[in-house]
């Protein structure tokens, strides 16, 4: 045997002394980790040439590449119970991200992990990522949709064998447990909070009217209104999209009414910047010349000057509350009552009494 044949031998002994891993799968097919786990899991949504895929498996070939057991292949007693999370935006949504921690925070607690995935809307994405935390043995699935709303779960959902929890969604005959955001008495809270300081001149400038967040935001608006015998008036109601432009338009729109309002109800903090910016604009001071209320209490809202009063979605509280609910066990019912969780207020430095008090 000459020498380089031996050392081709001892290297290939010294190879096998050790499990190949996957990065050594990347470098034998030129190619990153990430990309080898997304072939050899077939990961759903992925979209790679079959030339890199090939690639991938012939050098997982060559090496003996053996993947680890997973989940669904471990025994029932040692598995980890998982928890299949699906959501239909991640990325740009602080909401999700926000429910994912309060899942983690409760499933740790309990031995439990958590499975994430985004379907993006696709029916065929959700379809593949639904299936596959089947395969891996997932415990329970929870739903979650960003904008809160009435859904039609897929028939691969509806033929699951294991609890599914809604969050910030629910069906038309309820037939799953489902948590949403009290919206309307969040609403009702957010303007009370103004009439209580001596405001009756209170405008809202909304989100997008079609969606349910804000027609519940709007209806608690009317409700608080209603409850002390201040008269609506619709000039004092701007819809809006939820935007800083959104905000800073509509507030334009009501600094030039012949009566303008002494204080605003934004309906998100993003509105609420746009406000202050028109505010200032105009030569006016938060809250000495307007109150304004925020909602959503996004991070911004520690930072403005001044700080904004708004009010806390509670969507880390609703994913413990998915965590909590498995662990308490599923009872059997035609009809699950639809939970509704505190939007708590959070008063800072944006409301005060109007000048003419």
């Amino acid at each position: 045997m000459n020498g380089s044949a031996g050392s081709v031998v001892r290297a290939g002994r010294r190879a096998q002394s050790r499990r190949v891993t996957m990065t050594d799968v990347a470098r034998e097919a030129m190619c990153s980790q990430a990309t080898v786990s997304f072939v050899l899991n077939n990961a759903p949504g992925i979209k790679l040439s079959s030339e890199t895929r090939q690639r991938v498996f012939d050098a997982a070939r060559r090496l003996g590449y053996i993947a680890p057991l997973s989940g669904a292949n471990l025994r029932p007693e040692t598995a980890t119970p998982q928890i299949g999370f699906v959501v239909d935006q991640l990325a740009t949504s602080p909401e999700a991200a926000i429910a994912i921690d309060g899942i983690n925070t409760a499933a740790r607690s309990n031995g439990m992990i958590v499975m994430v995935a985004q379907t993006s809307n696709d029916p065929l994405v959700q379809s593949q990522v639904v299936r596959a935390f089947k395969e891996q043995g997932a415990s329970c699935l929870v739903y979650m949709t960003i904008f809160t709303r009435e859904v039609e779960l897929p028939p691969e959902i509806l033929a699951l064998d294991i609890p599914v929890f809604l969050l910030n969604c629910y069906t038309e005959n309820q037939s799953h447990p489902a948590v949403v955001p009290s919206e309307i008495a969040g609403g009702q809270r957010s303007t009370r909070h103004l009439i209580e300081h001596g405001h009756r001149r209170i405008a809202t400038i909304t989100g997008e009217i079609w969606m349910e967040a804000a027609q519940d935001r709007l209806k608690g608006y009317r409700r608080a209104l209603a409850t002390a015998d201040i008269p609506f008036d619709p000039a004092l109601v701007v819809e809006g999209n939820w935007s800083a432009s959104a905000g800073y338009e509509g507030t334009r729109k009501l600094l030039a009414l012949d009566n303008p309002p002494t204080a605003i109800f934004c309906q998100n903090d993003r509105t609420a910047i746009g406000c202050y910016e028109a505010l200032k604009e105009a030569g006016l001071s938060v809250p000495r010349d307007m109150s304004v209320v925020g909602y959503d209490d996004e991070e911004i809202s520690r930072h403005l000057h001044p700080r904004l009063t708004t009010s806390i979605l509670p969507h880390r509280a609703m994913g413990q509350w998915a965590i909590e609910q498995f662990e308490l066990g599923l009872a059997s019912a035609a009809r699950f009552p639809i939970t509704k969780l505190e939007c708590p207020l959070v008063e800072r430095d944006s409301v005060a009494a109007p000048r003419s008090a």
